[in-house]
């Protein structure tokens, strides 16, 4: 073998290896576990919502810079026309008539700028960085609802991933006490109807954990659907439920950063993208208002501008291209007022309009601003409310894991009948579903007071 082929082949080789190791490290990557806020972050950056919503942003953006350039610049314009003429016409320097066909070639520039329009650029001014303002809120708001709607759809995976590993634990220990009780029965120490009680109750127990695992997947696949992941890449988040544990003293009390209520409701009427953008919404009102109504004054502009000619025909001495260029020129200078006298009441009803359009908005904000204040108050009495149940619902689950484990040594024993254990099972399962709801409803209910208090979700 020539060092030209050893030498190829140790490429191929090294490109294999390469290529291998990389696919295995983007593979190992996407199964990486998502947290929470991975998950929020994903759905922020591919939401067709938020890139519609970005690109009203971008509009407003573009409005506020077109607002800018209409109140301080002026409008400049240049144009050029050529043209034969075929008839009579007259020569211009002489100032006799002839026939011959002649040619004719104009140069203009001219600028202009409105010295008043009825303070109409000012207020589009300001239109249109209130515009900006509510384009950005809004986009805020767009965030916050995915977030939201990611976190509920996160915790409900969350919690029928548990409930799945809570009932394949018991099916195991059902298996376990089902085989030993046959041979208990086959030595004569258990009655044939417990055993077909406890092969009963196993199959209770596989048909729910059929129905969690599906309810497992259809909650992976509205999460899923949130976060527009990839539907032919397998979805992985992290499920351990003690990281979602809110933080406890040494009494098991929740810890939390210490607000008022009033507090929380002062941020929130002065912060909440809803609010601004209702608020945004009256002040633009009013200043459209504002403008249509000064439409009924007169407006002043000014103009000037330069423009030159040229024109040759067969047998003419006439100057060169440049010489009447520079000879035909002229300049002007133009001032000119409008005065709007009778516009068949069109100016009087948009005002009317204008009028109604802000009483609109006016309720509309004031609608607002009172469901922002409920909601607040509403949030924080669900928080602690939640809070409460947790509390209970965490000791009730201690309480029957106790008595259930109880309850399996004395099944084990012969001391209970395998309905009564059943019982004690189906009491344990439930507690344990409802300190996993209770617990998730909880962190659902901060979490909304938290982004009142003017903590985004995704920063949580």
């Amino acid at each position: 073998m020539t060092r030209k082929t050893l030498f190829i082949a140790f490429i191929c080789v090294y490109l294999v290896m390469t290529l291998g190791s990389v696919d295995e490290s983007r593979a190992q990557e996407s199964s990486k576990p998502m947290t929470l806020k991975e998950c929020m972050e994903y759905a922020i950056s591919n939401s067709t919502k938020m890139r519609i919503q970005q690109a009203s942003s971008g509009d407003a953006r573009i409005a506020r810079r077109d607002a800018i350039l209409q109140a301080f610049t002026p409008s400049l314009s240049t144009g050029t026309n050529a043209y034969y003429n075929f008839g009579r016409s007259i020569d211009p320097q002489t100032n006799t008539y002839f026939t011959q066909t002649s040619f004719h070639n104009g140069y203009s520039l001219s600028a202009g700028i409105d010295l008043f329009d009825g303070f109409s650029a000012v207020n589009n001014l300001k239109i249109s960085k209130t515009g900006l303002a509510i384009s950005e809120s809004q986009e805020r708001q767009v965030e916050a609802d995915i977030c939201l709607a990611v976190m509920e759809a996160y915790y409900n995976v969350v919690y029928y991933k548990r409930l799945v590993s809570i009932y394949e634990e018991q099916i195991g220990t059902a298996e376990m006490a089902l085989r030993k009780a046959e041979k208990q029965e086959e030595l004569g120490q258990k009655g044939h109807a417990d055993v077909v009680q406890m092969r009963s109750e196993l199959a209770d127990r596989q048909y729910d954990l059929t129905n969690m695992r599906n309810s497992y997947k259809d909650q992976l696949m509205t999460l899923g659907d949130l976060m527009f992941w990839p539907p032919e890449e397998e979805l992985v988040i992290d499920t351990d439920v003690r990281s979602f544990a809110p933080a406890q003293d040494d009494n098991s009390v929740i810890l939390r950063e210490p607000a008022t209520e009033e507090s929380i409701v002062s941020y929130a009427l002065e912060n909440n993208p809803q609010l601004l953008i209702a608020e945004g919404t009256m002040l633009n009102a009013r200043r459209e208002l504002n403008t249509t109504k000064w439409q009924l004054i007169p407006s002043l502009s000014v103009y000037g501008g330069w423009s030159t000619t040229y024109y040759t025909y067969a047998g003419s001495q006439t100057a060169s291209f440049k010489d009447q260029l520079k000879n035909n020129g002229g300049q002007y200078v133009q001032m000119s007022m409008s005065i709007p006298i009778w516009g068949r009441m069109q100016k009087q009803s948009r005002i009317a309009k204008q009028r109604n359009a802000l009483a609109k908005a006016t309720a509309e904000y004031d609608q607002k601003r009172r469901d922002v204040e409920s909601e607040v108050r509403r949030a924080i009495q669900d928080r602690d409310g939640s809070e409460a149940a947790y509390e209970q619902a965490r000791y009730k689950s201690e309480i029957q894991e106790e008595a259930y484990n109880l309850n399996l040594k004395k099944m084990e024993q012969g001391l209970i009948s395998p309905l009564e254990l059943q019982t004690a099972t189906n009491n344990y399962l439930k507690s344990k579903a409802d300190e996993m709801n209770s617990q998730f409803k909880y962190l659902i209910k901060d979490a909304v007071v938290r982004y009142y208090s003017g903590v985004e979700y995704v920063n949580q």
